[in-house]
């Protein structure tokens, strides 16, 4: 009788990639975990339950088929997983790396449910396609047949990309219009290389361009061209910015020197560090925190990527400024074990209220101790100062990792008819995408306000299919 392959959770304990060494891997921005090799990522498949009702999959923002690709590779038919994977996800590899797992499939796994440890789910999904690549399995995108009409998308990120594949699949010609000098967004300049290697998503976007579409890059929509020009020249326009308005912060001193934003801080850290790009700015040590004393402020998974960076640029000391307790802070508790490892100090329950300088440079944070009180509307603890327990947090550079909200397209590009929400967020109908403008469509973080790049993905996939049910229904219409 044939060995049962799956369901070999009880003999078979939960064992992760290989993590480097905090010492060592403080010192680099290449990512912290090994691969699997072969026999182990069949092996660690080999655990799923193959449950009948697949919370995993359920609580995917993409339904990823998990179990069937985990029985794939715990079989040896890699390349069939890979073919599985794909067909539901544009970047597996990405949210391998970089999707909160402990939130999303591995966080609702059974059999971490009855105390046997999760599949881990995300290390197989980026082996597969990373081999996948080794293989030359991953093919430049070939439609079957070239369609006349073509698309502009704004925006680079995983949202926008993801529906130019998508669209770039079935012949639709694509545009891709973005400000920044490489395409990927936040994935290229917003996540550093130890979570995220830029090697990955510059061979995604090499795809894209060998499949036949334009990226048209270091272009500012509303300066160096009109939104009603790329309009005219597309039949059917996809938003997909994302949100990078930093969230800011006032108080005694907040003009001080030294104070900077999130982004500007992580844009010029993966700059320097993953592309070598010379950054006048990192150079100077505006935005480099070596030799420093680096407080953060914010508990989400942008501030674990700036203590983080810290780390590894030399900081003479990183702390994190949290107003909740580590139980309610919304970044990933992974990323936080990884920072503590690293050296990282967080201040759990404060808040900065001012900032105290010398000669116009930050020199500290002023805290105000919190402790949590009632819920607020969303079941969470609202938290509420203590009187008479503020101090001071020395400081040299002070990064406030406080979230992001989107900028004022409507006003930004001179656009009427652009509806937005009281949040400054586009008005787009759930899963088309659909604006109040006839054949534009939005997706992503302007939609939603910041959030996961898988959210993203999906977004972009789902706007596309409307995209093509638009382009279908002009086409019939011209054909009466």
């Amino acid at each position: 009788m044939a060995q049962q392959p799956m369901l070999k959770f009880t003999s078979i304990p939960r064992d992760m990639p290989e993590k480097r060494a905090a010492e060592e891997r403080r010192t680099d921005f290449h990512e912290i975990y090994a691969e699997y090799a072969a026999a182990k990522a069949a092996e660690q498949s080999a655990r799923c339950s193959q449950c009948g009702v697949p919370y995993c999959q359920s609580h995917c923002p993409l339904h990823n088929n998990i179990p069937d690709w985990l029985k794939l590779t715990a079989t040896g038919r890699l390349q069939e997983a890979y073919e599985l994977s794909q067909a539901t996800n544009t970047f597996p590899e990405i949210c391998g790396r970089i999707c909160p797992q402990d939130r999303l499939c591995e966080g609702n796994c059974v059999i971490e449910q009855s105390g046997h440890g999760t599949v881990t789910i995300g290390a197989v999904e980026k082996y597969i396609t990373d081999t996948a690549w080794d293989k030359g399995w991953v093919k430049p995108i070939s439609p079957a047949q070239e369609r006349p009409e073509s698309v502009g998308i704004i925006g680079a990120g995983p949202g926008g990309l993801a529906a130019a594949d998508v669209l770039r699949r079935a012949g639709v010609q694509v545009t891709v219009y973005d400000r920044y000098d490489r395409a990927g967004g936040l994935m290229t300049y917003g996540i550093p290389g130890f979570k995220l290697e830029k090697d990955v998503v510059m061979r995604r976007n090499d795809q894209l361009v060998q499949g036949g579409v334009t990226f048209v890059l270091n272009c500012n929509v509303g300066e160096d061209i009109g939104f009603d020009e790329i309009r005219a020249k597309h039949d059917a326009v996809l938003i997909a910015t994302g949100v990078y308005q930093s969230r800011d912060l006032g108080g005694p001193g907040a003009g001080a020197e030294g104070i900077v934003k999130a982004l500007d801080y992580l844009t010029a850290s993966n700059r320097a560090a993953n592309f070598g790009d010379s950054v006048p700015e990192f150079e100077s040590g505006a935005l480099n925190a070596a030799g420093k004393k680096v407080v953060v402020i914010g508990g989400g998974d942008t501030a674990m990527d700036c203590v983080r960076t810290a780390i590894r640029q030399g900081a003479t000391s990183v702390k994190c400024l949290y107003r909740r307790d580590r139980a309610n802070m919304p970044g990933s508790q992974r990323e936080v074990q990884n920072a503590e490892e690293e050296g990282v100090v967080f201040e759990w329950l404060t808040a900065p209220k001012g900032f105290t300088e010398a000669d116009g440079q930050v020199a500290g944070v002023l805290v105000q101790k919190m402790r949590l009180g009632q819920p607020d509307a969303t079941g969470r603890q609202s938290p509420e100062p203590i009187e008479g327990a503020d101090y001071v947090e020395e400081a040299d550079l002070v990064i406030k990792a406080l979230g992001f909200e989107p900028e004022d397209l409507p006003k930004l590009w001179g656009v009427d008819g652009l509806e937005v929400t009281r949040w400054g967020t586009v008005k787009a109908e759930f899963t088309t995408g659909q604006t109040a403008l006839d054949g534009v469509f939005a997706v992503g973080d302007i939609v939603r306000g910041a959030s996961l790049v898988v959210w993203a993905i999906r977004d972009g996939r789902d706007a596309s299919q409307a995209i093509l049910d638009h382009l279908n229904q002009s086409a019939a219409v011209a054909a009466e």
